[in-house]
């Protein structure tokens, strides 16, 4: 396959819309969690969160415009400040992805869709139970990306939650005991496997490669 600009262009929508997103690989699955202003929980699955820093530790995601579709993650999150962030299992990702149904704002997608919500004691946004790694953030940082109207949400980690376990003495995840999912386009669905791990890349101890043929 090869498409220029002019060919993306013209492209059947949905065709377009499932190439361009699946172009960029697997990305994680998680699931946001928040609360209205009227008190019913929010759950909706992203495939757009992103490491942003480590000092202060800051989380992005990216939001679709809300003019035309309302989004009630962006509104909650806007309203209250904090939201969660859980990864999704293995397990639980055909629930996950019908999250993404346009439930009626008085339906919450943690009853809809069988997950269970959890709060930590003085913070407002709900966590997903089954959920193996649970971040709580607290409200940044909202960034307009111009060209297509989207939102860069920018949010500090305030709570951690991840079993002991799942964690080395150099503080790095084990993703395959996480039983974490990814998301390649917009529905389809893969689980995570380790296949190696390398020592920090210092010049004076590179490899000898050799290109294959």
């Amino acid at each position: 396959m090869y498409l220029n600009k002019n060919d993306i262009k013209n492209l059947d929508r949905i065709y377009r819309l499932n190439v361009i997103n699946s172009i960029t690989g697997i990305k994680p699955a998680n699931l946001i969690g928040t609360v209205s202003g009227e008190g019913i929980e929010n759950l909706a699955i992203f495939s757009s969160v992103v490491h942003l820093g480590s000092n202060p530790p800051l989380i992005g995601m990216f939001s679709r415009p809300d003019k035309e579709v309302r989004r009630h993650t962006l509104e909650n999150i806007k309203s209250n400040e904090v939201y969660t962030i859980n990864h999704v299992k293995k397990d639980h990702a055909k629930q996950a992805h019908y999250t993404s149904a346009k439930f009626d704002d008085d339906e919450s997608e943690f009853e809809k869709c069988g997950f269970t919500p959890e709060y930590l004691e003085g913070y407002a946004a709900p966590f997903v139970k089954e959920s193996s790694c649970k971040i709580g953030l607290g409200l940044r940082d909202l960034i307009p990306i111009r060209t297509n109207n989207t939102l860069l949400i920018v949010g500090e980690i305030l709570h951690l939650i991840v079993p002991d376990e799942i964690v080395d003495e150099k503080g790095q995840f084990d993703l395959t005991k996480m039983e974490g999912t990814g998301v390649s386009g917009l529905n389809v669905y893969y689980g995570f496997e380790k296949i190696n791990q390398f020592p920090y890349a210092r010049k004076e101890e590179l490899p000898e490669f050799k290109k294959s043929v």
